[in-house]
């Protein structure tokens, strides 16, 4: 995809986004991904050999191989969104081995799966295309529905079935949240004694984040403090969602926080957003991959290259887009995979 249908996609917001000039977070302040970043950041940390080369692995697959930028597949939905309603709009993707086959086709950097995907074609493709082991999740059987994340398998049944890294999914604010945060920083421990990177799900989750018709689930304090205790637990990669407003902190009365949070550390700006998500991942010493968020159909292309816009100018490491890829042809689901990475090939879009 060229930057022109970039910036044709882009629409009405091509200018804001593509052009912005942050005044909030000076970029020069952001430790950026780049073909050096192993070296330049996780190199002096205490990850060992074996960690380093893992992420170097992760680093150096797919399209966008060699620059220091993400594009990873995840697909969990058929557990924490039922496998129905997650593949009845493409039923091949029952199979495990299409899920990998997508991520192979698409030029992905990883893969991120289940246990029984990826132990399902463990042999086959161990050795074609990293793997992450989502190692928790909320099933959706309970009734009635509960929310929760629970360990699915062992760190070490991930090394042994061929993992680069492993996941896992945090519902920070949640009733059961300091539990995850035990278990999660025990796995952590565990796969980086093993060589494997890690890779954290930080979500908000709490009904009072809710409050007089605004989802502050998605605010960028919240976002970007979840984030901060995800890399206070050593995740290497932080996983969030995009922040979609602001102020969840004041709105809903806890916590505290600073008035420059708001006037000095961001704007309304979605970069602005952002880059306060990648602050709290201590300056993007820790990658900041955005989710893709559900497949809305016909938007979805359009939607997918304006979150990779946003995250790579706010100083991201990229994208996970699996709905929006997966709920497709497969032919289709690549050339949005594609059209994503292009975003992050592309020189003319840069740091703001």
């Amino acid at each position: 995809m060229s930057y022109d249908n970039i910036v044709s996609l882009l629409g009405s917001e091509a200018e804001n986004l593509l052009q912005y000039e942050s005044k909030t977070i000076s970029k020069d302040l952001i430790h950026a991904p780049g073909p050096d970043f192993v070296d330049r950041v996780f190199s002096q940390s205490n990850r060992n050999p074996q960690v380093l080369r893992s992420l170097q692995q992760l680093f150096n697959h797919g399209r966008l191989a060699g620059t220091g930028y993400l594009s990873i597949l995840p697909v969990d939905q058929g557990i924490e969104h039922t496998a129905g309603a997650s593949f009845a709009p493409n039923p091949i993707y029952f199979d495990p081995e299409n899920i990998i086959k997508l991520a192979i086709e698409g030029g992905c950097n990883a893969v991120a799966t289940t246990f029984g995907n990826l132990a399902m074609m463990s042999r086959k493709y161990a050795h074609k295309i990293p793997f992450v082991v989502k190692i928790n999740h909320n099933e959706l059987m309970t009734y009635p529905n509960k929310y929760d994340q629970i360990m699915f398998g062992s760190v070490d049944e991930a090394w042994n079935l061929g993992a680069t890294a492993v996941g896992a999914t945090i519902y920070f604010g949640s009733e059961e949240s300091s539990r995850q945060i035990i278990e999660v920083a025990e796995a952590f421990e565990r796969a980086h004694q093993l060589g494997m990177a890690t890779i954290l799900w930080c979500y908000t989750r709490n009904n009072a984040f809710k409050k007089d018709g605004v989802d502050y689930h998605v605010a960028a304090d919240l976002t970007a403090q979840a984030n901060h205790l995800g890399v206070t637990i050593q995740a290497d990669i932080i996983k969030q969602k995009l922040p979609e407003n602001n102020g969840g902190f004041k709105a809903i009365g806890f916590g505290k926080t600073h008035e420059k949070m708001y006037s000095e550390l961001s704007s309304d700006n979605p970069i602005d957003l952002a880059r306060y998500q990648v602050a709290n991942c201590y300056m993007g010493r820790a990658g900041l991959i955005n989710s893709g968020g559900e497949s809305k159909g016909e938007s979805d292309l359009a939607d997918a290259v304006r979150t990779a816009v946003i995250n790579k100018r706010a100083g991201g490491m990229g994208l996970i887009s699996g709905r929006k890829a997966f709920q497709k042809d497969m032919k289709v689901g690549v050339e949005l995979l594609n059209a994503i990475q292009d975003v992050y090939l592309a020189n003319d879009i840069t740091l703001a």
